[in-house]
């Protein structure tokens, strides 16, 4: 028998159970809006299929009744996690005026939703690190009891935006976790061009703050060391960098043809260490899912996205005239 890692951590079953559930509802949603781009009826897929157990096991650390999420464009799991819908997800896959993230006016993957506390995003990559060192600036001042939680790519932590946030979170012990998803490609830019040192969490210590290298394969993993830096900076104790090793799964975006710049012998290797695939298979090896279990979920979470997909289809867009809303006094 395998031993039981998540116990250890705090979780029991039922936990675990809906972390698979969350990450394979990303998956699925991320693999309908693949082939519904490639049907020509939705415009364009960034893709998360790789990445999901880092962003589901971090957003299961966190308090998602008081933290703030500031996610990258990637980050279906998390934004899941933190209770944007599959419907919600395809309303911005389609641009109708439903979508509550920009109301069909911005590209899929900004994610933006103020009731869960999930803090708008933007196409310049890393724009969200300064805001999630400034929201944890101003929960420091009030007093209030919360954490940011902030996400980027790795080529992400090369911008001055990530250095100045950094810096200014290590100078003012501002609880804030900054993970980087590395996946170790900056579009075609493989990580021995982006950086000179081994890990982007090396770069933690130049902010004062720790630094740790996780699997982010592996959603307990992640979920550890993203609970201990939400620990530290509930006490006060500053800032923490996590970095999920992991790789992207599919190319760029669906704009992008992957096979300039890897090989795809890499990709299959890299489809062998499917975090889906792993965290089922450590879950059947505890005795928590069985295969009738897993039909079950797999079932409800394609009855999901197929209610999702039809609903979206079908809802209206956006008047013209509201391309103007919320760009000057209205």
């Amino acid at each position: 028998m395998t031993e039981n890692r998540h116990q250890a951590l705090g979780l029991n079953d039922e936990n675990v159970l809906d972390m698979y559930e969350t990450m394979l509802l990303a998956r699925r949603i991320d693999e309908r809006m693949w082939l519904l781009n490639r049907a020509g009826k939705i415009p364009f897929v960034i893709s998360c299929q790789g990445q999901e157990a880092a962003q589901v096991g971090a957003a299961f650390a966190l308090d998602r009744e008081k933290d703030y999420a500031l996610p990258y464009y990637r980050d279906m799991g998390v934004v899941l996690a933190f209770g944007m819908t599959a419907k919600e997800l395809m309303l911005s896959g389609f641009a109708k005026a439903e979508d509550p993230n920009s109301g069909g006016r911005q590209m899929p993957g900004h994610f933006g939703q103020k009731k869960n506390r999930i803090v708008t995003g933007s196409s310049p990559v890393t724009t969200q690190v300064p805001h999630a060192v400034g929201i944890a600036l101003a929960g420091k001042m009030e007093n209030k009891d919360l954490v940011t939680f902030v996400t980027f790519g790795e080529g992400s932590s090369n911008q001055g935006d990530f250095h100045e946030g950094a810096n200014f979170a290590g100078v003012h012990k501002l609880p804030v976790i900054f993970m980087c998803e590395n996946n170790k490609y900056a579009i075609s830019v493989p990580i021995e061009k982006q950086l000179a040192c081994e890990n982007v969490s090396d770069r933690a210590i130049g902010y004062g703050m720790p630094g740790v290298t996780v699997d982010g394969n592996d959603p307990l993993e992640v979920y550890k060391a993203v609970k201990e830096a939400a620990d530290r900076g509930r006490r006060g104790e500053g800032p923490t960098l996590v970095e999920a090793i992991s790789y992207r799964l599919t190319p760029h975006s669906s704009d992008d043809d992957d096979r300039s710049y890897r090989e795809q012998e890499e990709v299959a290797e890299a489809k062998r260490k499917d975090p889906i695939i792993l965290f089922s298979a450590y879950l059947k090896e505890v005795g928590v899912l069985t295969g009738e279990l897993e039909k079950e979920i797999n079932d409800r979470v394609m009855n999901l996205v197929n209610q999702a997909t039809d609903y979206a289809e079908s809802a209206p867009y956006a008047e013209p005239e509201a391309a103007l809303k919320h760009v000057y006094a209205e």
